[in-house]
């Protein structure tokens, strides 16, 4: 009784926090939903609307699983202004250490030795500390120096009563909000939950950093900690610990004794693989996440949030891309409906009108100081969800993920041209996949497929002739019985036999009222105070029938090519 409880009053500081900020215009288009008005009435003084630095502490204060769901929401300006979404930017994941001994207790459960056995040493305080985790350093019995990354003893817990909450919550603004129906709130809050889960099984990690190591090897400059995998686990994370300083430090004179223009090409080409050769995008590479070693390479860290993008979708958003970077707007905006979702209000003259003028502003702009990759592919997802276009979570993630390379970049050379790194890049990719295409072995493939049709062609063909010539060539429409227009037709014949029922059942009572025979009930026939009642409980039923079990009418959407 107690945990539910505790969940409830979680789903109560949830909401607390939601109705603070409505007004506000984050989550824009709840305010004016009366669900979510009914639910600040009975707050006993109204709360005054946050600013954006109080909206990110707010979201500190409410635990780890809110640090994280700020990260995410940095990435949907469909969702949050343009100065929050910058004041998300700047959201700090800093919270006291954990004592030693409960590191070390949490070390020794999940690897099952004590943690002098199998390290020499292992530092009491934490290179650094944050709400899931804390990270250690310490040296293994053959001299390695390595970095043990901790996980929170109640952080699952705490995530999954969160994660709770909030899909309770995600439902309910789904079900009676407009906005909610539009950007599908409890899939988005589903796939978050999913997504920080895998974050918290480090296994998960550690395979992301080998995948990542063994991938980016054609980049020398590039470096990603190796695992120990016979020292990690769920809870326990063992890599190598690799020294350096964080990219924002670098000094102008530092930068001019040593350029470092390639190293951040290096990184953004690196990025561009990752997403559009392997379909993997790191869903948080920020400055505090990469470090310049002492021989000049460029470190990797926290790969526990990789979005996986499906073959067909990768193809789509790598032309989408390449076509923002070649200043081709109308190409831009027909790649961004063949992605997305169309809505049943969908405009698509004023979608095409204001991706063109996007693009083409982007383009006039090429070589400047304010042009952003990054900043163009966040606005094509805010400009499609004013248009009623929902655009795939992929597609603002990429835009997040060029737009923290972009910051990198211009830390380590603030006089690369990003653009044109991206383009040429790009252009190798479809180089390369269209030689690909075309290899024997691709080809090869092509031609089993012809082989196939060309084979089955004549027996189909006779089939169809067999049947026009013997008069049994059937076409058949399924679903008119099973079909909602049946549902609803059968709804309606039943809601007027109940109504007739209702009304001679009335008129019954009435003219039963008249007669005195029989008993009586408070001085009326007992018959016909029998029979009104029937009929006023028909009469309800039908009315709360009608106010809440109807479903609306589910709004149109389309997918694929108009």
């Amino acid at each position: 009784m107690s945990e539910q409880t505790t969940g409830l009053a979680r789903t109560a500081q949830i909401l607390r926090f939601l109705i603070k900020y409505r007004s506000a215009g984050v989550f824009s288009g709840l305010d004016q939903d009366a669900m979510l008005q009914e639910v600040e009435a009975e707050t006993e003084q109204r709360i005054d609307p946050g600013k954006p630095e109080e909206f990110v502490r707010d979201l500190e204060a409410l635990g780890p699983t809110f640090i994280k769901l700020g990260q995410a929401l940095s990435t949907r300006p469909d969702m949050v202004p343009a100065d929050y979404l910058a004041a998300l930017e700047r959201m700090q994941d800093n919270v006291a250490p954990l004592p030693i001994e409960t590191v070390r207790q949490v070390v020794e459960e999940e690897l099952g030795v004590r943690t002098n056995k199998v390290f020499e040493s292992f530092d009491e305080a934490p290179l650094g500390s944050a709400s899931l985790a804390q990270v250690h350093r310490a040296v293994l019995r053959d001299g390695r120096e390595v970095a043990v990354k901790v996980q929170r003893p109640d952080a699952i817990a705490s995530v999954r009563t969160d994660l709770d909450a909030l899909k309770s919550i995600a439902a309910m603004i789904e079900r009676g909000t407009d906005i909610g129906r539009r950007l599908k709130f409890g899939d988005w809050v589903s796939e978050f939950g999913r997504t920080l889960l895998a974050e918290l099984d480090y296994r998960l990690e550690a395979e992301n950093l080998q995948r990542f190591g063994e991938r980016l090897e054609g980049y020398g400059r590039l470096v990603v900690p190796t695992p120990v995998w016979s020292l990690s686990g769920r809870r326990v994370l063992t890599m190598d610990l690799i020294r350096g300083r964080k990219v924002t430090d670098i000094t102008g004179l530092e930068r001019t004794e040593k350029p470092l223009g390639e190293l951040a090409a290096d990184l953004l080409r690196a990025y561009l693989d990752q997403a559009f050769v392997h379909g993997e995008i790191h869903a948080d590479p920020h400055p505090g996440n990469l470090l310049l070693t002492g021989d000049g390479r460029l470190a990797i860290f926290d790969l526990g949030m990789i979005a996986h993008v499906p073959p067909k979708r990768r193809d789509r958003l790598l032309k989408l891309l390449f076509a923002a970077v070649d200043g081709r707007g109308e190409d831009v905006a027909n790649e961004g409906i063949s992605i997305s979702t169309r809505l049943e209000d969908f405009d698509e003259e004023r979608y095409m009108r204001e991706v063109g003028q996007l693009v083409a502003s982007y383009a006039a702009r090429s070589g400047g100081r304010t042009v952003s990759e990054g900043r163009l592919v966040l606005e094509l997802t805010r400009v499609g969800t004013a248009c009623g276009l929902r655009t795939p979570p992929e597609l603002s993630l990429l835009g997040k993920t060029l737009l923290n390379l972009e910051s990198i970049c211009d830390a380590l050379d603030p006089e690369m041209d990003a653009k044109e790194v991206v383009r040429e890049h790009l252009n190798q990719v479809m180089t390369q996949r269209l030689r690909r295409s075309l290899s024997p072995a691709g080809l090869a493939g092509e031609l089993i497929e012809v082989e196939g049709l060309i084979r089955e062609a004549p027996r189909k063909l006779n089939n169809l002739l067999t049947l026009l010539a013997d008069n049994r060539l059937q076409v058949r429409i399924e679903g008119l019985d099973d079909s909602r227009l049946m549902e609803n037709m059968q709804k309606i014949a039943n809601r007027i036999t109940v109504g007739l029922i209702i009304a001679a059942l009335l008129v019954s009572s009435a003219l039963m009222m008249r007669t005195n025979v029989g008993a009586t009930l408070f001085g009326y026939p007992a018959i016909a105070i029998v029979l009104f009642l029937v009929a006023a409980m028909l009469g309800l039923f039908v009315v709360f029938s009608v106010l809440f079990r109807d479903r609306r009418a589910k709004p149109k959407e389309e997918t694929g090519p108009r």
